[in-house]
């Protein structure tokens, strides 16, 4: 097969199985926290048997680990507010939310690196305001899983931003475990104080939980990302973009063909999507006319 084919062939799986990632945190019976605590549990397992991984943390300089730390810790954050976003609502309003990742990018990455604001991001992040102020006024009984869905959209933003910054400083399968361990480190300790103000908190995983929690952490997070790594080697950034940006599309597909969640939605919450989805596949073709840099997508998804 021809090498760019193979290429997106291979990303196209990783977005699907990333779109899978929303269905399986509703399918867990585990609240957010645990739930996030065992995915980074099993992926820094699974990431333990790849190899040279060892080596490559052991050659990364003391400041660098620290600043990858960080980032892990907003990864995350970013999955918490991702799946709880989900519990509090369903699998496509927090999905929707999620597509704002892109815009939240626009406003945060001048402002992290320091550089001019793009007046076109600009424009497409007002475009976003509509279809969310629709979604949480056709949803006002999800108003905390919208919340949680727009701050997960912010620290993915976040993280994106930093991760570009380091990206090409490290190799990816050394600086992703060094984020997933310090993610599951930052969790270890939250726990307990999480437990002390919600002791009824489910820590033990239903017998289902542990088959959807270990597809969630070698299926949906350490197989994509090494596909996607092994992608971007014959990708553009903008094609890269153009189709991580299909995850909350295939998300929200899946999510009414396996939940039926279309018909708990009505027409207005689609049109508020449709409004969001429109913006973010318009952004990285304005992106690519103006000759901007595309900020690619942090993995993991």
């Amino acid at each position: 097969m021809n090498p760019t084919r193979k290429a997106y062939l291979q990303l196209h799986i990783s977005v699907l199985l990333w779109g899978f990632t929303a269905i399986l945190g509703r399918l867990i019976t585990l609240s957010q926290l645990p739930l996030v605590w065992y995915r980074v549990l099993f992926t820094c397992a699974a990431l333990c048997f790849v190899p040279g991984v060892w080596k490559q943390v052991k050659t990364t300089p003391r400041r660098d680990i620290f600043n990858l730390s960080i980032i892990g810790c907003l990864v995350c954050i970013h999955w918490v507010c991702f799946y709880g976003a989900i519990k509090y609502s369903d699998v496509s309003i927090a999905l929707s939310c999620l597509a704002t990742t892109s815009f939240m990018i626009s406003i945060i990455e001048p402002v992290i690196n320091r550089t001019k604001v793009k007046w076109y991001e600009v424009s497409l992040g007002l475009l976003v305001v509509p279809g969310v102020i629709i979604i949480a006024h056709v949803s006002q009984l999800y108003v905390t899983g919208i919340i949680l869905g727009l701050l997960a959209a912010f620290f993915a933003a976040t993280f994106t931003v930093l991760n570009k910054k380091v990206i090409h400083l490290h190799n990816p399968i050394g600086m992703t475990f060094i984020e997933m361990l310090s993610g599951f480190i930052m969790l270890s300790f939250v726990i307990p104080i999480y437990l002390h103000y919600f002791p009824e908190t489910l820590m033990h995983p239903a017998p289902s939980d542990w088959i959807y929690l270990l597809i969630l952490a070698l299926g949906c997070t350490t197989l994509p990302f090494i596909l996607a790594l092994h992608a971007l080697r014959h990708l553009s950034a903008f094609a890269t973009t153009f189709m991580v940006n299909l995850e909350p599309v295939y998300g929200i597909i899946l999510a009414i063909l396996i939940f039926h969640e279309n018909k708990d939605l009505d027409v207005m919450f689609y049109l508020g999507t449709a409004v969001i989805l429109a913006a973010v596949f318009i952004h990285p073709l304005l992106n690519k006319r103006f000759g901007g840099n595309i900020s690619e997508s942090g993995f993991p998804g």
